[in-house]
């Protein structure tokens, strides 16, 4: 059964804690914007960029713009971008760019 993920390819996982008690654990802003989210993401998973994030000192307006990248990356991949979804260019910032990291992505050393 595919629930609420319908024709995808993105992995599955089972649930080892209470799903509605992490989410409600979560700071109001990034709950906001789950709320909207594209993607059904596990608060776990949100919690993780948006604490990458924070941890590198971006302000919580700009954990959220890393993980609305991280979202669309997600969907690039899958090929399934949704008309009101932002295009790529919309990743273009200098934290995120400066530190791929936050995105939970390798360097790959510096840029030739």
């Amino acid at each position: 059964m595919n629930r609420n993920l319908g024709m995808t390819r993105l992995r599955r996982k089972r649930r080892t804690t209470e799903p509605m008690r992490a989410y409600d654990a979560l700071p109001e802003p990034l709950r906001r914007w789950l709320a909207e989210a594209v993607l059904p993401w596990s608060p776990a998973s949100a919690r993780r960029i948006w604490n990458r994030a924070c941890s590198k000192g971006l302000s919580p307006e700009d954990a959220l713009h890393a993980l609305s990248c991280a979202e669309q990356k997600t969907l690039a991949r899958e090929r399934h971008v949704p008309s009101h979804v932002p295009p790529l260019h919309f990743c273009e910032h200098s934290a995120l760019k400066a530190d791929p990291s936050i995105l939970g992505e390798r360097s790959h050393g510096p840029a030739p």
